[in-house]
Protein backbone atom coordinates (compact mmCIF):
# COMPACT_ATOMS: atom_id res chain seq x y z
CA UNK A 1 0.00 0.00 0.00
CA UNK A 2 1.32 3.31 -0.65
CA UNK A 3 2.80 5.68 1.70
CA UNK A 4 0.97 8.64 0.99
CA UNK A 5 -2.29 6.57 0.94
CA UNK A 6 -1.60 5.47 4.24
CA UNK A 7 -1.02 9.12 5.90
CA UNK A 8 -3.88 9.89 4.62
CA UNK A 9 -5.66 7.23 5.56
CA UNK A 10 -4.74 8.17 9.23
CA UNK A 11 -6.41 11.34 8.68
CA UNK A 12 -9.38 10.85 7.10
CA UNK A 13 -10.06 8.09 9.92
CA UNK A 14 -10.18 10.48 12.31
CA UNK A 15 -11.47 13.97 10.52
CA UNK A 16 -14.31 13.44 8.31
CA UNK A 17 -17.35 13.47 10.27
CA UNK A 18 -21.33 13.05 9.35
CA UNK A 19 -23.44 12.28 12.41
CA UNK A 20 -26.70 11.48 10.40
CA UNK A 21 -28.05 11.88 7.65
CA UNK A 22 -29.68 15.70 8.22
CA UNK A 23 -26.19 16.96 9.85
CA UNK A 24 -24.82 15.35 6.00
CA UNK A 25 -27.10 17.58 4.19
CA UNK A 26 -26.13 20.42 6.74
CA UNK A 27 -22.75 20.25 6.24
CA UNK A 28 -22.83 19.82 2.45
CA UNK A 29 -24.99 23.95 2.10
CA UNK A 30 -22.53 24.98 4.83
CA UNK A 31 -20.52 27.91 3.33
CA UNK A 32 -16.66 26.87 3.63
CA UNK A 33 -15.14 28.76 7.12
CA UNK A 34 -11.66 26.73 7.23
CA UNK A 35 -9.52 27.05 3.94
CA UNK A 36 -9.31 28.65 1.26
CA UNK A 37 -7.38 28.90 -1.96
CA UNK A 38 -3.54 29.20 -1.85
CA UNK A 39 -3.16 27.33 1.49
CA UNK A 40 -0.45 25.22 1.78
CA UNK A 41 0.49 22.84 4.64
CA UNK A 42 3.79 20.94 5.23
CA UNK A 43 3.95 18.01 7.15
CA UNK A 44 6.99 15.51 8.40
CA UNK A 45 6.66 11.74 8.50
CA UNK A 46 8.36 9.78 11.46
CA UNK A 47 8.55 6.29 11.64
CA UNK A 48 9.56 4.47 14.98
CA UNK A 49 10.59 0.62 15.55
CA UNK A 50 12.16 0.82 19.12
CA UNK A 51 13.54 4.31 20.54
CA UNK A 52 14.66 6.32 18.24
CA UNK A 53 12.18 8.26 15.63
CA UNK A 54 13.14 8.30 11.83
CA UNK A 55 12.47 11.04 9.07
CA UNK A 56 10.57 8.87 6.80
CA UNK A 57 9.17 11.70 4.69
CA UNK A 58 7.24 14.45 3.64
CA UNK A 59 3.85 15.38 2.45
CA UNK A 60 2.75 18.67 1.38
CA UNK A 61 -1.28 19.68 0.94
CA UNK A 62 -2.24 22.61 -1.60
CA UNK A 63 -5.33 23.63 -2.35
CA UNK A 64 -6.34 26.20 -5.77
CA UNK A 65 -9.59 27.58 -7.12
CA UNK A 66 -10.55 26.42 -10.80
CA UNK A 67 -13.31 25.31 -12.54
CA UNK A 68 -13.74 22.23 -14.25
CA UNK A 69 -16.88 21.36 -16.40
CA UNK A 70 -18.22 24.54 -15.77
CA UNK A 71 -17.56 23.55 -11.49
CA UNK A 72 -16.25 25.88 -9.35
CA UNK A 73 -14.33 23.72 -7.81
CA UNK A 74 -11.09 23.17 -5.06
CA UNK A 75 -8.19 21.57 -6.37
CA UNK A 76 -6.56 19.68 -3.70
CA UNK A 77 -3.49 18.24 -4.10
CA UNK A 78 -1.17 16.05 -1.95
CA UNK A 79 2.41 14.94 -2.39
CA UNK A 80 3.85 12.52 -0.58
CA UNK A 81 8.30 12.04 -1.42
CA UNK A 82 10.17 9.64 0.55
CA UNK A 83 13.06 11.71 3.04
CA UNK A 84 16.34 11.74 0.75
CA UNK A 85 18.46 9.37 2.62
CA UNK A 86 16.19 6.99 1.47
CA UNK A 87 15.57 7.70 -1.77
CA UNK A 88 18.36 5.17 -2.53
CA UNK A 89 17.16 2.49 -0.96
CA UNK A 90 13.17 2.95 -1.83
CA UNK A 91 12.34 6.36 -3.70
CA UNK A 92 8.87 7.14 -3.08
CA UNK A 93 6.86 10.00 -5.18
CA UNK A 94 2.86 9.76 -4.29
CA UNK A 95 0.61 12.79 -5.71
CA UNK A 96 -3.41 12.41 -4.46
CA UNK A 97 -5.92 14.91 -6.61
CA UNK A 98 -8.99 15.76 -5.38
CA UNK A 99 -11.62 18.44 -7.58
CA UNK A 100 -14.40 19.21 -4.63
CA UNK A 101 -17.41 21.43 -5.86
CA UNK A 102 -17.56 24.30 -3.92
CA UNK A 103 -21.16 24.41 -3.43
CA UNK A 104 -21.42 21.05 -2.06
CA UNK A 105 -18.43 20.29 -0.45
CA UNK A 106 -18.21 17.05 -2.03
CA UNK A 107 -15.53 15.73 -4.96
CA UNK A 108 -16.27 15.58 -8.25
CA UNK A 109 -12.99 13.58 -9.48
CA UNK A 110 -10.38 11.81 -7.61
CA UNK A 111 -7.00 11.05 -9.18
CA UNK A 112 -4.18 8.86 -7.50
CA UNK A 113 -0.43 8.85 -9.31
CA UNK A 114 2.21 6.47 -7.73
CA UNK A 115 5.10 5.78 -7.96
CA UNK A 116 7.16 3.25 -5.37
CA UNK A 117 10.15 1.70 -5.90
CA UNK A 118 9.16 1.65 -9.70
CA UNK A 119 6.11 0.20 -8.67
CA UNK A 120 3.18 2.50 -10.16
CA UNK A 121 -0.30 3.20 -9.87
CA UNK A 122 -2.43 6.00 -12.24
CA UNK A 123 -5.81 5.96 -11.02
CA UNK A 124 -9.07 8.04 -11.76
CA UNK A 125 -12.63 8.65 -10.02
CA UNK A 126 -15.60 10.42 -11.43
CA UNK A 127 -18.32 10.98 -9.09
CA UNK A 128 -22.05 11.22 -9.86
CA UNK A 129 -23.68 12.52 -6.48
CA UNK A 130 -27.08 12.56 -7.98
CA UNK A 131 -27.02 9.49 -9.40
CA UNK A 132 -25.33 7.86 -5.82
CA UNK A 133 -22.04 6.33 -8.43
CA UNK A 134 -18.75 6.60 -8.80
CA UNK A 135 -16.57 5.59 -11.78
CA UNK A 136 -13.44 4.18 -12.14
CA UNK A 137 -10.93 2.99 -14.56
CA UNK A 138 -12.62 -0.23 -14.48
CA UNK A 139 -16.18 -0.31 -13.20
CA UNK A 140 -19.05 1.49 -12.12
CA UNK A 141 -20.00 1.58 -7.98
CA UNK A 142 -23.18 2.54 -6.24
CA UNK A 143 -22.16 5.01 -3.49
CA UNK A 144 -23.83 6.22 -0.36
CA UNK A 145 -25.18 9.66 0.25
CA UNK A 146 -22.72 12.05 0.46
CA UNK A 147 -19.53 9.66 -0.14
CA UNK A 148 -16.29 11.24 -0.02
CA UNK A 149 -12.75 10.31 -1.29
CA UNK A 150 -9.82 9.79 1.01
CA UNK A 151 -8.77 12.90 0.40
CA UNK A 152 -11.74 15.31 -0.25
CA UNK A 153 -12.91 14.14 3.22
CA UNK A 154 -9.96 15.77 5.13
CA UNK A 155 -11.37 19.01 3.82
CA UNK A 156 -15.00 18.42 4.51
CA UNK A 157 -13.96 17.60 7.98
CA UNK A 158 -11.75 20.77 8.48
CA UNK A 159 -15.62 22.63 8.00
CA UNK A 160 -17.06 21.01 11.02
CA UNK A 161 -18.28 22.77 14.28
CA UNK A 162 -16.77 20.81 16.69
CA UNK A 163 -18.05 22.64 20.09
CA UNK A 164 -21.57 20.59 18.81
CA UNK A 165 -20.40 17.93 19.88
CA UNK A 166 -19.48 16.31 23.86
CA UNK A 167 -16.63 13.96 24.70
CA UNK A 168 -17.59 10.48 23.81
CA UNK A 169 -19.75 11.04 20.81
CA UNK A 170 -18.89 8.75 17.76
CA UNK A 171 -19.93 10.19 14.45
CA UNK A 172 -20.04 7.34 11.49
CA UNK A 173 -19.11 8.27 7.77
CA UNK A 174 -18.47 6.53 4.75
CA UNK A 175 -15.71 6.70 2.33
CA UNK A 176 -14.90 5.70 -1.73
CA UNK A 177 -11.62 4.31 -1.99
CA UNK A 178 -9.86 0.98 -4.07
CA UNK A 179 -13.14 0.56 -5.88
CA UNK A 180 -14.66 -0.09 -1.68
CA UNK A 181 -17.24 2.18 0.44
CA UNK A 182 -15.49 2.33 4.12
CA UNK A 183 -17.27 2.59 6.77
CA UNK A 184 -16.33 3.91 9.81
CA UNK A 185 -16.42 6.31 12.96
CA UNK A 186 -14.80 9.10 15.08
CA UNK A 187 -14.88 9.29 18.75
CA UNK A 188 -14.71 13.12 19.89
CA UNK A 189 -12.66 13.24 23.06
CA UNK A 190 -12.21 16.83 23.61
CA UNK A 191 -10.06 19.71 23.95
CA UNK A 192 -6.44 20.03 25.16
CA UNK A 193 -2.76 21.51 25.08
CA UNK A 194 -0.29 19.65 22.61
CA UNK A 195 3.45 20.22 22.30
CA UNK A 196 5.50 19.77 19.14
CA UNK A 197 8.75 21.00 17.63
CA UNK A 198 6.87 23.98 16.16
CA UNK A 199 5.58 25.02 19.50
CA UNK A 200 2.59 24.70 22.00
CA UNK A 201 -1.11 24.96 21.11
CA UNK A 202 -4.36 24.42 21.99
CA UNK A 203 -6.18 21.54 20.45
CA UNK A 204 -8.99 19.75 19.42
CA UNK A 205 -8.48 15.63 20.60
CA UNK A 206 -10.15 12.76 17.79
CA UNK A 207 -9.61 9.43 17.98
CA UNK A 208 -11.28 6.97 15.77
CA UNK A 209 -12.45 3.41 15.77
CA UNK A 210 -10.30 1.80 13.43
CA UNK A 211 -11.49 -1.89 11.44
CA UNK A 212 -8.71 -4.76 11.71
CA UNK A 213 -7.13 -5.73 8.35
CA UNK A 214 -5.61 -2.65 7.75
CA UNK A 215 -2.06 -1.50 8.35
CA UNK A 216 -3.58 -0.42 11.42
CA UNK A 217 -4.81 -2.26 14.10
CA UNK A 218 -8.00 -2.43 15.76
CA UNK A 219 -9.43 -0.56 18.43
CA UNK A 220 -9.00 3.17 19.37
CA UNK A 221 -5.28 3.54 19.32
CA UNK A 222 -4.77 6.47 16.79
CA UNK A 223 -5.47 9.85 18.01
CA UNK A 224 -5.18 13.35 16.21
CA UNK A 225 -4.76 16.85 17.37
CA UNK A 226 -5.99 19.77 15.12
CA UNK A 227 -5.75 23.31 16.08
CA UNK A 228 -8.81 24.42 18.02
CA UNK A 229 -9.35 27.93 15.80
CA UNK A 230 -11.46 28.41 12.59
CA UNK A 231 -8.57 26.86 10.94
CA UNK A 232 -8.81 22.77 11.90
CA UNK A 233 -5.69 22.13 10.74
CA UNK A 234 -4.05 18.76 11.83
CA UNK A 235 -1.06 19.46 14.16
CA UNK A 236 -0.17 15.45 15.20
CA UNK A 237 -1.32 12.52 14.20
CA UNK A 238 0.24 9.23 16.34
CA UNK A 239 -0.77 5.60 15.53
CA UNK A 240 0.51 2.20 16.27
CA UNK A 241 0.49 0.42 13.06
CA UNK A 242 1.10 -3.80 12.06
CA UNK A 243 4.73 -2.69 12.73
CA UNK A 244 6.16 0.24 14.61
CA UNK A 245 4.31 2.99 15.31
CA UNK A 246 4.22 6.31 12.91
CA UNK A 247 3.60 10.04 13.80
CA UNK A 248 3.19 12.68 11.47
CA UNK A 249 3.25 17.06 12.23
CA UNK A 250 2.68 19.88 11.05
CA UNK A 251 5.86 21.12 9.86
CA UNK A 252 5.01 24.94 8.47
CA UNK A 253 2.00 26.66 7.01
CA UNK A 254 0.27 29.65 4.27
CA UNK A 255 -2.35 31.37 3.21
CA UNK A 256 -4.83 30.07 6.21
CA UNK A 257 -8.36 31.70 5.81
CA UNK A 258 -8.00 32.70 9.63
CA UNK A 259 -5.02 33.93 11.99
CA UNK A 260 -3.30 30.95 13.81
CA UNK A 261 -4.84 31.67 17.05
CA UNK A 262 -4.34 28.34 18.67
CA UNK A 263 -1.25 28.87 18.94
CA UNK A 264 0.68 29.26 22.77
CA UNK A 265 3.91 29.51 22.30
CA UNK A 266 6.06 28.75 18.91
CA UNK A 267 9.50 27.27 18.65
CA UNK A 268 12.63 29.11 17.21
CA UNK A 269 13.58 28.14 13.75
CA UNK A 270 16.52 27.38 14.66
CA UNK A 271 15.64 24.53 17.85
CA UNK A 272 12.50 23.33 15.34
CA UNK A 273 13.12 20.77 12.69
CA UNK A 274 13.26 22.41 9.83
CA UNK A 275 14.46 20.15 7.34
CA UNK A 276 12.39 19.44 3.91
Amino acid sequence: MEIIKKIILVWVAIFFTTIEAKAQKDFCVNPVMSFQGGERLSFRVYYNMGALWINAGNVVFSINNEIIDNHKVYHVIGDGKTAKSYDLFFKVDDRYQTYIDEETMLPYKFIRKVNEGGFKIDNTVVFDQKKKKAVSDTSVFTIPKNTQDVLSAIYFARNIDYSKYKPGDKIPFNMFLDNKVYPLYVKYIGKEKIKTKMGEYNAIKLVPLLIDGTIFKGGEKMVIWITDDNNHVPLRVSSPILVGSIKVDLLNYENLKHPFSSVIAKTSEKDGDTEY
